[in-house]
C-alpha cells in the first residue's frame, strides 16, 4: 500500500509538471502578442506615427513632386499596417535625432542604422529588415575608362593595411568613425578620421567624387546607389563584416517594438518587400531618377513651374510649395491634362472659372496658375465672409472648395451645424459632412441646396494636398 501511495504521488506530481510546463509553454508562445499599451496605443490614438530619417537618394527624397524612398515606402507600409497616418521628420545630425527619440518627439528613428553595441545602450533597435557592409569610397585613377579591372585594382586601396597614414572623413556621430578606429588599431598603423557634423554620407562621396577630399566611408547599399550617377568613384573596398540594420525606437517602447518586430518578421518575406527592395537598389532606371532635373535633392526643383508657383502664391500670400502641392494634386504637372468633368490644364480649371477669370489660354502653364490663384483668393473672400476667422482652418476649406465647389462645402458647415458640431473647424467636423454628402440621407437633408457629392474624393483631397505640402517643406526651402 505505501509503495502504491507513493507511486501515486509520483504520477500526480509528474502531471502537474507537464500541466506546468504546458502553460510555460502557451505563455512563451503568447509572448509575441503585442500589447495594447503605452507607446502604441498612443499611436493608435493620435492617428499617426512619427519617425525621423534623412534625405538622400534611398531613404527619403522627391522625384516629379511625389515623395519616394526606401525608408519612406516601408513606413507607409508600417502605418498602413496600423491604420495610421506617417509623418516625416527630416535631420540629418544624428546626434539629434537620437535626442528626438528619446525626448519622445517620435517614435521611429529611420535612418540605415547599423546595429552597435553603443547605440544599444540608449535606444533599443528592431527585428534587422537588411544587411550591409561598409565599404571605402574613393576616386578612380585618372584614365580610368581605358584601363582593365585589374590596372584600376592596382592604382587604389583594395589592402586595408594601404589606410595607414590616410586621411578619411566620415559622417559625426555614425558607425563608421568607430569602424575605423578599431580597423586603425587592428593594422598597428594611424588613419586620420575627420567627422562633419554638416554633411550627410552622399554629400561627403560627391566631394570624393569632384576631387576635394580623398576618402569617405559609408554603408554599401548607399555607395552602390551613388555609384550609378559618380561612375568616377570606387566601391570595391569593403572594411567591415556584414552588419544589421534596423529601425530605433525608445526603451520604453516595449509595445511599439514588439509591433514593428513582428510586421519586420512578415513583411520581409512578402513580395512587396522584394518589390520595395528591389526598386531602389536593383533597378537599373533608378539612376534616370537620381540624374532628372525633378530629382529634388540635386536639382533643388519641385516641378518645372517653380518660378510660377513663387511669382502667383505671393500675390494670395500662399507658399509657393502649398500652390505646387494643390498643382500636383490636379494634373501631377502636367499642362495639358483634361479631367472627364471638363477641367483642363496645369490647375484643371472649369469652363466657368476660366471664362470669369480672365484665361486666355487654358494650357498655358502661366495662364493656369494665374487664374487658379484668383480662384483661390476669391473663394478666400466667401469663406471670410462666411465666418470662417481662422486662416489655417479657412485654408483647408478653400482647398474643399477648389476640388468640390463652394456650394457643397457650405451644405457640409450647413449640415455641421444641424447636427452639433463645429461648422468653423474642417478637421474632425465638416470633413465628416462633406464625406456624408454621398449619403441619400444627407443629401436629401433640408438644409443641403447642392444635393450629391463624391465626398469621399474631398476628403482625401484636403489630406493628400497638405501631407505632400509637409514632404516639400521636409526636403525644399521656402526660399530656395
Amino acid at each position: 500500500m505505501h509503495i502504491l501511495t507513493q507511486r501515486h504521488i509520483i504520477h500526480n506530481s509528474f502531471l502537474f509538471l507537464l500541466f506546468i510546463g504546458f502553460l510555460l509553454a502557451f505563455y512563451s508562445c503568447k509572448e509575441e502578442t503585442v500589447p495594447e499599451s503605452t507607446r502604441l496605443k498612443e499611436i493608435k490614438e493620435a492617428g499617426e506615427v512619427v519617425a525621423v530619417t534623412d534625405y538622400n537618394s534611398t531613404n527619403y527624397f522627391i522625384y516629379r513632386g511625389k515623395p519616394m524612398g526606401y525608408q519612406y515606402d516601408l513606413l507607409k507600409e508600417y502605418a498602413n499596417h496600423l491604420g495610421v497616418e506617417l509623418k516625416i521628420k527630416v535631420n540629418k545630425d544624428l546626434q539629434k535625432s537620437f535626442d528626438l527619440l528619446q525626448s519622445g518627439e517620435c517614435d521611429i528613428l529611420a535612418y540605415n542604422l547599423t546595429v552597435t553595441e553603443s547605440r544599444k545602450k540608449t535606444i533599443n533597435f528592431t527585428e534587422p529588415y537588411g544587411q550591409t557592409r561598409q565599404v571605402l569610397v574613393q576616386r578612380k585613377p585618372e584614365g580610368w575608362r581605358n584601363m582593365s579591372q585589374r590596372e584600376i585594382d592596382l592604382n587604389v586601396i583594395r589592402n586595408q593595411l594601404e589606410l595607414n597614414g590616410k586621411v578619411v572623413y566620415v559622417r559625426a556621430n555614425s558607425s563608421y568613425e568607430q569602424r575605423l578606429r578599431n580597423l586603425s588599431e587592428e593594422i598597428g598603423g594611424n588613419i586620420k578620421i575627420i567627422e562633419k557634423e554638416e554633411y550627410t554620407e552622399e554629400q561627403l562621396i560627391s566631394l570624393v567624387a569632384r576631387g576635394e577630399i580623398d576618402y569617405t566611408v559609408c554603408d554599401e547599399n548607399l555607395a552602390k546607389v551613388n555609384r550609378t550617377y559618380y561612375p568616377n568613384i570606387d566601391v570595391k573596398t569593403a572594411i567591415s563584416f556584414p552588419q544589421s540594420l534596423a529601425w530605433g525606437v525608445p526603451k520604453a517602447a516595449d509595445s511599439l517594438l514588439l509591433s514593428l518586430n513582428n510586421w519586420i518578421k512578415d513583411f520581409k518575406t512578402s513580395v512587396d518587400y522584394a518589390l520595395i527592395y528591389n526598386k531602389y537598389f536593383k533597378n537599373r532606371k533608378s539612376a534616370l531618377i537620381h540624374r532628372s532635373d525633378y530629382y529634388t535633392i540635386s536639382s533643388g526643383k519641385i516641378s518645372p513651374y517653380d518660378d510660377l508657383f513663387r511669382k502667383y502664391g505671393e500675390n494670395i500670400d500662399w507658399d509657393w510649395r502649398l500652390l505646387a502641392s494643390l498643382a500636383y494634386q490636379e494634373s501631377r504637372f502636367k499642362p495639358n491634362a483634361r479631367s472627364w468633368a471638363g477641367a483642363s490644364g496645369l490647375m484643371q480649371l472649369m469652363p466657368s472659372v476660366i471664362s470669369q477669370f480672365g484665361v486666355n489660354n487654358k494650357f498655358s502653364p502661366e495662364q493656369s496658375i494665374k487664374g487658379g490663384t484668383r480662384l483661390l483668393n476669391w473663394l478666400d473672400t466667401q469663406l471670410k465672409n462666411k465666418g470662417i476667422k481662422d486662416e489655417e482652418e479657412r485654408l483647408k476649406f478653400m482647398l474643399a472648395a477648389y476640388n468640390v465647389g463652394l456650394g457643397h462645402v457650405l451644405d457640409a458647415r450647413r449640415l455641421a451645424e444641424k447636427y452639433g458640431d463645429n461648422p468653423n473647424k474642417w478637421d474632425n467636423n465638416v470633413e465628416e459632412y462633406i464625406l456624408k454628402k454621398s449619403d441619400p440621407d444627407y443629401y436629401n437633408d433640408e438644409v443641403v441646396y447642392y444635393g450629391y457629392a463624391r465626398g469621399n474624393e474631398t476628403y482625401n483631397y484636403v489630406r493628400q494636398i497638405l501631407d505632400r505640402y509637409e514632404h516639400y517643406k521636409n526636403i525644399i526651402d521656402e526660399d530656395s
